[in-house]
């Protein structure tokens, strides 16, 4: 009995074998066709362009299709990348929303403290921080203004928004600022709204203690805190800051001056009170010798 499977693949080889031969010679004619450059070869390449690519446009569709929707793809990746772009911008966008509208807090709230005017009479020089010795023994800084400068012992500085302290020291050239946190310094302060008198004592923090209060039950946090101007240190009314407790319901003050980010200082020019040398001139003005011998 003859294999039938056996004959078939006899058959099935040679005519494979010749089909692939015939593409190969058909597609080679056709290369040599569209190479050639003479006017018959062009008019024969027409002549097989009009018969052939009318018939091809069931095969031309899909190919024109798929193209498509390759290109609709990429336009798709290209709208989904975008759109993650504008989700992450919108996200920082929200984050800096967020910061910009407690800035505005912050800022309404130091306008809010900024509320007290200095004295039209009193004027300032505004001087560069060279040297911070801040440290756990002493609270002070050196500034570039000094006797040069018209600078005198005893003046306030302020930073803008709160006072820091005062001029402890002049040079010609330099000057040396003490500050409210310091130990060896005590203010005179007024609370409000109740007026409360009070001492301000640094004690090398920067929160400085509030002792000596006349009416513990008159003030509570958030009160602000100014210079009383008794005992001629200060000008009155300079800005300090806001009562706080701390754990031990002691009360601090929470100074509005940036101690953290000091660069520049404003120096107050004032007059402080003129000195009593002589008591019995306290009282009226001076006699003449005729007035004290009657």
């Amino acid at each position: 009995m003859i294999d039938k499977k056996h004959d078939d693949g006899k058959f099935i080889r040679p005519l494979a074998f010749i089909g692939i031969a015939a593409i190969i010679i058909i597609s080679f004619s056709f290369f040599i066709l569209w190479r050639i450059d003479n006017p018959r070869a062009e008019l024969i390449r027409i002549a097989v362009i009009d018969k052939i690519v009318p018939n091809l446009d069931w095969a031309i569709t899909p190919a024109t299709k798929v193209s498509q929707m390759a290109q609709n793809f990429q336009n798709y990746k290209r709208l989904y990348d975008q759109n993650q772009e504008l989700r992450n911008e919108l996200q920082k966008m929200r984050s800096w929303r967020e910061a910009a509208l407690q800035l505005e807090q912050e800022n309404a709230r130091l306008l809010d403290l900024n509320k007290v005017k200095l004295n039209p009479k009193l004027n300032y020089v505004s001087g560069k921080i060279l040297v911070d010795s801040g440290n756990i023994f002493r609270q002070s800084a050196i500034i570039n203004l000094g006797s040069l400068d018209g600078i005198v012992e005893g003046w306030a500085a302020m930073d803008g928004l709160g006072l820091v302290g005062r001029i402890s020291g002049v040079g010609k050239k330099t000057s040396r600022v003490l500050f409210l946190t310091d130990t060896s310094s005590n203010v005179p302060v007024l609370i409000k709204p109740s007026n409360q008198r009070a001492i301000l004592s640094g004690d090398n923090s920067i929160q400085p203690n509030l002792l000596f209060i006349e009416n513990n039950k008159q003030i509570q946090p958030g009160d602000r805190i100014l210079t009383s101007g008794d005992g001629g240190v200060f000008p009155a009314n300079l800005l300090i800051g806001q009562v706080s407790l701390n754990n031990l319901n002691q009360f601090k003050a929470q100074l509005s001056a940036n101690f953290s980010g000091l660069e520049y200082l404003r120096i107050i020019r004032h007059s402080p009170n003129a000195t009593i040398n002589q008591p019995s001139r306290l009282i009226g003005p001076a006699l003449t010798k005729a007035e004290s011998d009657d």
